[in-house]
């Protein structure tokens, strides 16, 4: 397991506006050896815990870090092949939107139990993990817009303008993406 400081959120989740405080009674420490046991037990492997708590030169995070103004975690880990990422920062502390994630797995394991495997495997492809800033491979135009000609591209780009938007509480690598998809359909049908 290896812990990341600064908080690394992967970049289409949209953040929480307001935060509950949540009902799990827990501790950091024993936040962080759920997950570790519960993505073990998924058969998860490369664990990567990531929050706004600093690091020590060890790794591990301070004990205590004192005030922490985001208290959203993102866990990444590979499984069967394929990068994941649970993202969690609907609670007012560390600890808490980490048990949430713990949560979240042990239920997945459940559809894997009780349910079949292709329930599981649907689930999975919501949480698949970004690639890091820099190492995204750039979409067409009409995957971002979900659009095949200008005049729908212009409508939807709009609408997820209005969504999507730093102003408005979007992330601004959404919306870089967003912009240069229309640049990208207005320069083809120009070129057309």
């Amino acid at each position: 397991m290896t812990q990341s400081f600064p908080l690394h959120w992967p970049l289409h989740k949209p953040r929480t506006q307001k935060r509950n405080t949540s009902q799990f009674w827990t501790t950091m420490g024993k936040s962080i050896a759920t997950i570790k046991a519960e993505i073990e037990r998924l058969g998860g492997s490369n664990l990567i815990i990531s929050t706004n708590i600093p690091v020590r030169r060890d790794g591990l995070p301070y004990a205590n870090p004192g005030r922490i103004d985001d208290p959203g975690v993102a866990v990444y880990f590979d499984y069967r092949g394929q990068q994941f990422c649970f993202a969690n920062d609907k609670y007012d502390k560390i600890e808490c939107n980490l048990q949430g994630i713990a949560k979240t797995i042990e239920a997945l394991r459940g559809i894997a139990r009780w349910g079949t495997g292709d329930m599981m495997q649907a689930a999975f492809t919501g949480f698949q993990a970004l690639p890091a800033p820099g190492q995204t491979p750039k979409r067409r135009w009409q995957d971002v817009l979900q659009a095949t000609d200008l005049p729908t591209a212009e409508r939807h780009f709009r609408n997820l303008a209005r969504t999507h938007h730093p102003d408005f509480g979007g992330l601004p690598d959404v919306m870089a993406e967003l912009n240069q998809a229309i640049a990208d359909a207005r320069n083809e049908a120009r070129a057309a």
